[in-house]
């Protein structure tokens, strides 16, 4: 490897970087709200859908920002009418956020754009090179996962 050819890991994080910084259609302001009511939609119902509590600092953790950054977004997405807060079933001084029917609608927006994207970035790719695609991004996802329940990254 030299410095022109960079390596699997340089490259997985420059991944992540270009998709982090990329901007829904639209004005800028407009798309960078949207942006972020949809990330924190999105956190909420994987979180939910793990079977794990999506309190303000699971959000955080899931997203990987402080508390009170994520205390914001939950109350933005709260305000819009896509997520809601209540008290916890197992403690009532913890509050848990759900997604609305708003926030499901909106979910199912964003994922039918996602899967547009991807459709149009792989249009000359085999199907099963889609496949396969999705499958190493699934498997990173649940190892560093796996990973981060250990403490190990």
């Amino acid at each position: 490897m030299n410095a022109r050819s960079p390596g699997p890991g340089q490259t997985l994080f420059s991944f992540v970087r270009h998709w982090s910084r990329r901007q829904l259609s639209g004005h800028p302001s407009e798309s960078s709200q949207q942006g972020r009511i949809v990330l924190v939609t999105e956190a909420v119902d994987s979180l939910v859908l793990r079977g794990e509590p999506a309190t303000v600092n699971a959000v955080a953790a899931e997203i990987g920002i402080d508390q009170s950054g994520a205390s914001r977004l939950v109350a933005a997405a709260t305000k819009s009418g896509h997520l809601v807060a209540t008290a916890s079933a197992n403690d009532a001084r913890r509050r848990e956020v759900t997604v609305t029917a708003a926030g499901r609608s909106l979910l199912t927006d964003a994922h039918a754009w996602q899967e547009r994207v991807f459709g149009e970035l792989t249009a000359d790719w085999s199907e099963q090179r889609r496949s396969e695609f999705e499958r190493s991004m699934s498997e990173l996802i649940d190892r560093s996962r796996e990973l981060d329940s250990g403490g190990a990254l």
